[in-house]
């Protein structure tokens, strides 16, 4: 990211204040739809038992949000950048191999939580309609994904129309939230008291089950994770200010419905949703529709950020390269139709299989809480890199350790009413990046790198033999050797041995993937004057390796350095200042049937190549030109049987 973009994200203004509102709160600001509805569920109302359940949610927003996110995680920004792999980037350096797993673990949950929060805000915004006599019967089914399938289909035309009014949209929302929740504040201010932990507190120790309300109070705060993902965007000072309206604006509505719950002592919901009931009548269609555009801005920025999140993970080497467009010149907008196409037909079967937003809040929070265990793993590294007071980084973790632990042991209750679907939408998603992040290491152990200095002299050779026909003026290869002064022998088999390629330069290039979001640097290293060049990109994960254009600019910068002279070599183009010809050639490999391995590798790597077959060439993920590319297919031998017996007779 350039610095002019990070000091403009950096500074406090209202446009940037209004952005945040639209792209940041959507899933955490649309949570009073369903919270107390949730915490009461079909049981009788007991004022006492509401009170303390007001104070945990009011504590959970704190601790969760406010400490946990708003105050610390948010310090753990690279170059601006946050989300779990962003996190995962910055505690690398702690060399510890399996904080891999938490970073995966962590954001195949915040995906998964994208597949059951449209489904459960749009129908409870739908739901809502309900409460009008006239649609008191209405089947909400074909409206709620009526409206998802419209979320999802915009979203190869790009959002940056639409995303014009994310910000003014959501303020209304919030506005809407603190003035009916006021109003019903109004009606009995002895609620306040909730605001005193000491309730929350006391419901936990004296009443027997109030335990398990934690698994629905857990509910106001999902979307935390969402204000860490999208500081990029937004500004870590934006998030911050911001979060004080938001806050405020929460904790009135709350109050509101608790005031309304209180009235209703000894009776049971039956149908109702304290959420609409604390509305005038007369505004209730209004609060209905602000209550669903509401709820389609929140989707939006969630499936946008499962984008980020998985064009993160392809550049980490978590996910299969798959294809990503660009809908319009909004900064950091993409579309990655498989992704997009996964996440809608997930909502669409959640709708189907629970019906009605009361049935999905027995599926919610799960795999929420998972992921926010994860991330307080890695923020626990982060501090520790960076020379936090030991005292303060053990009284942060064990904090944690005691108020996350508490959320999943009363949420695993939802495990058999639901909570099984996400978990193991969110396994499936773990186990894709695991094999392909696990695949990698294999190849890498396995593959055969000779040093360059060897084959130097022998290429140099092959470029000026009079009796071999010109292959190529410029042919370039993709490696995947650190070192510059090492190539994979099977490069050197495919230009000496497959069919000898004749070439007035041969170009090595490498990308690599750096821990710094935006960074785009390269490094020429001269193997053999005018013969073999080397070129090293860093990048970082969050650049789309458009190696085809980068090379060429590489390749203008060395022109204009007078390191390179690119016109053809063929007399009559030469003559003429005509450019020679580049050729790319890219080597995949596959799976020999000729290994001998070890069970667990064999089968990761039968994955590997499974998800390969349906993902990105490696010419496309790369970005290069088809016209220009040569693919060539090598068996990846890793370990030959052994003890092949074979005699010659006589």
């Amino acid at each position: 990211m350039s610095t002019h973009h990070h000091g403009q994200i950096s500074k406090i203004t209202a446009a940037g204040l209004l952005v945040t509102l639209g792209i940041i709160y959507g899933d955490i600001g649309t949570s009073p739809l369903y919270v107390m509805s949730a915490i009461v569920g079909t049981k009788t109302i007991h004022a006492d038992v509401i009170i303390g359940a007001m104070s945990l949610v009011v504590w959970t927003i704190t601790l969760q949000t406010t400490i946990k996110y708003v105050v610390f995680t948010l310090r753990a920004d690279n170059k601006g950048e946050g989300g779990i792999f962003s996190l995962y980037t910055l505690v690398k350096k702690a060399k510890v191999k399996w904080l891999v797993f938490p970073a995966i673990i962590g954001g195949c949950c915040i995906l998964g939580e994208g597949i059951i929060t449209p489904p459960i805000s749009v129908a409870s915004a739908v739901e809502g309609l309900r409460l009008i006599p006239r649609f008191a019967d209405l089947h909400t089914i074909p409206i709620v994904i009526a409206i998802i399938t419209f979320l999802f289909f915009i979203q190869q035309f790009g959002t940056k129309f639409i995303g014009k009014f994310f910000g003014p949209v959501m303020l209304t929302w919030f506005i809407t939230l603190g003035v009916v929740g006021f109003m019903g504040l109004c009606q009995n201010f002895t609620v306040l008291k909730a605001l005193n932990p000491y309730y929350g507190i006391n419901l936990l120790i004296n009443h027997p089950g109030a335990f398990w309300l934690l698994g629905s109070v857990f509910l106001c705060t999902t979307g935390a994770e969402a204000l860490y993902s999208d500081m990029g965007h937004c500004g870590r000072s934006n998030i911050r200010i911001s979060w004080i309206f938001v806050k405020t604006m929460l904790v009135l509505n709350y109050m509101g419905q608790t005031a309304w719950l209180i009235s209703m002592d000894g009776k049971t919901l039956d149908g109702k949703n304290p959420f609409y009931a604390i509305m005038p009548e007369w505004f209730l269609p209004v609060g209905i529709g602000i209550a669903t555009v509401a709820t389609v801005v929140a989707s939006q920025a969630l499936i946008s950020g499962s984008f980020t999140l998985i064009n993160e993970a392809m550049r980490l080497n978590f996910w299969p390269k798959v294809g990503i467009k660009y809908p319009s010149d909004a900064k950091g907008q993409m579309y990655i139709p498989s992704i997009n196409w996964l996440l809608y037909f997930g909502c669409v079967a959640v709708v189907l299989f629970f019906k009605e937003a009361k049935n999905m809040e027995a599926a919610y929070g799960l795999t929420i809480i998972l992921g926010m265990i994860m991330s307080s793993r890695l923020l626990g590294f982060f501090m520790r890199i960076k020379k936090y007071p030991k005292i303060f980084i053990y009284s942060f973790i064990v904090l944690y350790i005691i108020v996350e632990t508490a959320f999943l042991v009363a949420l695993l209750e939802k495990f058999p009413k639901g909570g099984y679907i996400t978990l193991m939408i969110a396994l499936v998603l773990a186990g894709v990046m695991a094999c392909w992040y696990i695949a990698k290491l294999i190849r890498q152990r396995y593959t055969d790198v000779v040093p360059l200095t060897t084959y130097t002299q022998m290429l140099c050779d092959l470029s000026s033999d009079p009796s071999i026909q010109k292959y190529a003026t410029h042919l370039v290869y993709m490696t995947s050797a650190n070192d510059p002064l090492t190539i994979e022998s099977k490069v050197i088999y495919s230009i000496l041995q497959k069919r000898p390629k004749k070439a007035d330069i041969y170009w090595f290039v490498h990308v690599d993937v750096m821990d710094e979001p935006y960074r785009m640097d390269y490094k020429v290293t001269h193997i053999a004057d005018e013969d073999i060049i080397r070129v090293d990109f860093k990048l970082g994960f969050k650049v789309a390796p458009r190696v085809n254009l980068m090379f060429r600019r590489v390749v203008e910068d060395l022109v204009k350095a007078k390191e390179v002279d690119i016109t053809s070599r063929y007399e009559s183009l030469n003559k003429n200042n005509i450019i020679g010809d580049f050729k790319f050639v890219v080597l995949e490999k596959f799976l020999s049937y000729e290994n001998d391995l070890p069970f667990f590798e064999k089968m990761v790597l039968n994955v590997y190549f499974f998800l390969k077959k349906y993902s990105l060439s490696e010419a496309k993920a790369f970005g290069l030109d088809s016209s220009s590319v040569k693919i060539e297919k090598f068996p990846m031998i890793i370990k030959p049987p052994k003890g092949l017996n074979l005699h010659r007779i006589h």
